[in-house]
């Protein structure tokens, strides 16, 4: 069998097998090109910190240790900014030998800095599931900027599956990209495809945005609906610089359009820490297709979450800040990214999160 990481027809067949289960049945929506969506369940729980399960251990045993009240999902309800709460998830797995899997958050949930990574029984580390494994899921969410009104059945991460090894080595990438450009411009590459950050805008001064500390609650329903400038505030500048504060989180995009080609997937990776006090948020997971020709895009630019840590740090412009860590796929998925399906970022540039409107 190729390896590869598994497109979308490869996780029908999947969930006709029963490696992949989930109560209420999984819906074709729920299933993009190379990853699926994940649902939250009815019920939430106020946890005093985050956690593993650990080594021979279950989930909902360490719910008993650490709960500190139930949250119903079922009508709706407040997740608190910075506070923790684990969520079993709708879906569960039987994965057959070979098989792993990898979780990651959505981008829209990366960008309201909803810190949100998978556990599943028995687990050493977030968001890795190895070959083999049968249990339910849980999603760890954790608002770090705006609290959030969360609904049974919404999907704040999505889970990728792969047979074998499937990372491009930094020679297979340079081949790839002098075949079919990755990025506009020069390529930097090394354990990845680096991209840096824009802080030099074709037009206008405005290059990201910084999350507001006091805000109302954001209904992830609500598309469209809040004003930006109440939960943001704009960065500008004709310098080709910002300084970070700590604590801060922003919304900055790539200098670099970005295109991931039909036979690949890209996940987002933080640079080297010896680069400065911050890093790239979580979210991560790009589709083949993304920015590509092929599903009507022509370079699609990186939206980059970054959080500052200890000290206040200068960017400038054009400074590497993360890299994509190319995948090949096990076969091209029957539907691309942007093709005939709601992607809501194919061809962004400077965007936030689909809550939020300008004006």
């Amino acid at each position: 069998m190729t390896s590869g990481v598994l497109p979308a027809q490869a996780l029908r067949q999947l969930i006709s097998r029963g490696a992949l289960s989930a109560s209420p049945a999984i819906r074709d929506d729920q299933i993009q090109p190379a990853s699926l969506d994940l649902r939250l369940g009815p019920v939430a729980y106020r946890v005093r910190a985050s956690f593993l399960a650990g080594h021979g251990r279950r989930v909902q045993d360490r719910l008993a240790e650490f709960t500190m009240h139930r949250v119903n999902l079922a009508e709706g309800a407040v997740l608190e900014k910075n506070c923790v709460y684990v969520i079993p998830l709708a879906e569960s797995l039987a994965l057959p030998p070979g098989v792993t899997a990898v979780a990651n958050a959505k981008s829209s949930s990366g960008r309201l800095d909803l810190l949100t990574r998978t556990i599943t029984d028995g687990g050493s580390e977030f968001d890795r599931i190895p070959e083999g494994y049968t249990g339910p899921l849980y999603a760890e969410v954790c608002p770090r900027s705006f609290s959030v009104l969360v609904r049974e059945g919404q999907r704040l991460n999505q889970i990728r599956f792969r047979r074998g090894h499937a990372v491009l080595s930094d020679a297979e990438l340079t081949a790839l990209h002098a075949a079919d450009p990755l990025v506009s411009g020069a390529a930097v590459i090394s354990e990845g495809l680096g991209f840096s950050v824009d802080l030099k805008p074709a037009t206008g001064t405005l290059v990201g945005y910084r999350a507001k500390p006091h805000t109302g609650v954001v209904d992830l329903d609500r598309i469209g609906h809040y004003p930006a400038q109440d939960f943001w505030e704009e960065l500008h500048t004709s310098e080709g610089r910002i300084i970070l504060d700590p604590g801060a989180f922003y919304i900055l995009v790539s200098r670099e359009a970005v295109t991931i080609p039909p036979d690949y997937a890209a996940e987002m990776a933080p640079y080297l820490a010896m680069v400065g006090e911050f890093r790239v948020h979580y979210a991560g997971f790009f589709d083949p297709g993304f920015g590509h020709a092929a599903a009507g895009g022509a370079g699609s630019r990186g939206v980059l979450e970054v959080r500052c840590h200890e000290a206040p740090f200068v960017l400038e412009h054009g400074q590497v800040v993360g890299r994509l860590v190319y995948e090949r796929m096990a076969e091209r998925p029957e539907t691309l990214y942007g093709a005939g399906i709601a992607s809501n970022y194919q061809g962004q540039g400077l965007k936030l999160a689909k809550q939020f409107r300008s004006g």
